[in-house]
């Protein structure tokens, strides 16, 4: 084989797996990182907000359960007195 062409080869294959490592070691270094202060902050937001859905979802299934209760009752008593 000759030289001029085994050195380009070589090159070739050393350059796209230096590449490849370098690329997979930044990957894996900024998914380390930890998120910026502001990605911090509106996820605290967004987290209390979701809890306050949540609390009002609560709240209105309360309030529908009682109204369940309430017609119910009434049919019973409907019921009863036909």
């Amino acid at each position: 084989m000759d030289p001029a062409v085994f050195l380009v080869a070589l090159i070739t294959v050393v350059g796209t797996a230096a590449v490849t490592i370098v690329k997979v070691a930044r990957l894996w270094a900024t998914r380390r990182e930890s998120p910026s202060p502001d990605v911090t902050a509106r996820l605290e937001a967004l987290e209390r907000v979701v809890q306050g859905l949540q609390q009002e979802q609560a709240e209105t299934q309360e309030r529908l359960d009682f109204a369940e209760r309430l017609l119910s009752k009434a049919r019973e008593e409907r019921q009863i007195g036909s």
